[in-house]
């Protein structure tokens, strides 16, 4: 999207634009429970109202900017290992764990500075950053140089994506926020369905390296769209003597980072809703990380089917999820994040039923149309309850645990899902995803289940 569209669309909104409020941290005296509950809670906000706030509204220009270029490098990058180095499945497969990885196995450490750095210096930093990273890409031309650079890019990425979350949670109200987490999670999925399309033509038309540059202006754009805004974000105040006691020294360095991390862990394992959403979302990131892997050969050798119906069976996830979104934004908004969860995973484990028992095209196609339809029930919910349960001084820990148990999830999921089909059957593994989905069910309501809170919590 061009910089003239963008002020297009700035200002079609200009006139009723509302400035972004910084939002205090929860808090009831109990945990688990939002402030402001009961019958007076405030009207869910729509999409259109969330972009009437300006930080929002950059912020999602600045997605939707972002987001595109890094799809259109990372298919760039796919096509040009796959038709030009000729690159085996598993060297292409590598390619989506070189980039999860890192972000699985740093967000944990990622998070504790973002809960001490400038939210928008970090933002901007990270962009900046990428920017450069990517114009590595013109430079490489062996699988394990793309491997090399696509983990340092996800580096970085590890860490604005929890100051991505403490900055939306500092700029919309609490009855705002299923909304605007609907809204980032559109772009990706939308994103997601045409970038691979489009990062094909160009790299036919031009060659891979159009797709690398455009990734590096996209991440200066969207740098330069955040550098733009006056981000408020709440944060902890020092500490006061107490009694004429001096205030202890804080610890610096590691036992510092070990400190923050401890603190952020524990506070989610002593929050039952906040570890049941979290887990929720890994069951189903795993589920959705089997998925990719097996579909093409359950298709091949369960339905003995041809490369059409692979086709429409794995873009029924992306539509599922992209309608998904919108439908549970516009018609559920008086129903509570806690029951969207639990039906986003009854949902998934009826259609990894229907995978798994009645192996038949249409069976396939409306099992695939309804995972990706409830795992976007599971999404937003789930962000949507850690923004509001957790207090603006942890939002980075919390954020970034969140995001290490999704890309772990993923991970997980690719690489075991050939080694349970080897051992079990496809139909199997999908048979073993319902189990896991319907114990995590169980587990939550018995052990698990969050606090009620109000329809727009």
């Amino acid at each position: 999207m061009s910089e003239e569209s963008l002020n297009q669309l700035d200002n079609e909104l200009e006139a009723n634009t509302v400035e972004a409020v910084p939002v205090p941290a929860p808090n009831t005296g109990v945990p688990g429970q939002l402030a402001g509950g009961g019958g007076n809670a405030p009207e869910p906000l729509s999409m259109g109202a969330v972009l009437r706030v300006v930080t929002m509204r950059r912020l999602w220009y600045a997605q939707i900017v972002s987001t595109f270029g890094d799809f259109l490098a990372l298919f760039a990058v796919i096509t040009y290992m796959t038709f030009r180095l000729h690159a085996t499945p598993q060297q292409v497969t590598g390619i989506q764990i070189a980039y999860l990885l890192p972000i699985a196995l740093i967000s944990v450490i990622s998070g504790v500075f973002v809960d001490r750095w400038p939210v928008k210096t970090t933002l901007v930093s990270s962009d900046f950053l990428r920017a450069g990273l990517c114009l590595l890409l013109l430079l490489v031309h062996t699988v394990y140089g793309f491997y090399a650079v696509l983990a340092a890019i996800s580096v970085i990425s590890s860490f604005f994506g929890p100051a991505q979350g403490v900055a939306i949670r500092s700029a919309v109200p609490l009855h705002g926020l299923r909304s605007a987490n609907a809204l980032m999670q559109q772009v990706m999925f939308i994103l997601r369905i045409i970038g691979p399309s489009v990062a094909i033509l160009l790299v036919g038309a031009f060659g891979a390296k159009i797709c690398y540059w455009l990734d590096s202006a996209s991440f200066i754009a969207s740098g330069s769209l955040i550098a733009s805004l006056a981000l408020i974000v709440p944060r902890k105040t020092p500490p006061a003597p107490v009694d004429g006691q001096p205030v202890l020294k804080e610890k610096t360095g590691i036992p510092r980072i070990l400190a923050d991390m401890k603190v952020g862990a524990g506070f989610i394992l002593n929050h039952a809703g906040l570890l049941f959403v979290i887990a929720a979302l890994a069951a189903g990131m795993f589920v959705l990380g089997c998925f990719g892997p097996l579909i093409a050969v359950y298709v091949r050798d369960v339905l003995h089917a041809l490369t059409k119906t692979y086709s429409i069976a794995s873009g029924m996830i992306g539509a599922g999820l992209l309608v998904g979104v919108n439908a549970l934004n516009a018609f559920a908004k008086k129903m509570s994040n806690t029951l969207q969860v639990y039906l986003g995973l009854g949902g998934i484990a009826l259609g990894t039923l229907l995978l798994a028992a009645i192996p038949t095209v249409a069976t396939t196609i409306l099992g695939c149309f309804l995972i990706g339809f409830s795992t976007a029930g599971i999404i937003v919910p789930s962000q949507t309850l850690v923004q509001q349960e957790t207090p603006p001084e942890l939002m980075g820990r919390v954020g970034s645990t969140l995001m290490s148990a999704i890309f772990t999830a993923q991970i997980l999921g690719l690489v075991l899902s050939g080694i349970l089909a080897q051992h079990t059957s496809i139909r199997g593994v999908f048979g073993l995803c319902t189990a896991l989905l319907v114990a995590l069910i169980v587990a939550g309501k018995l052990w698990m289940e969050p606090a009620a809170h109000p329809a727009l919590t």
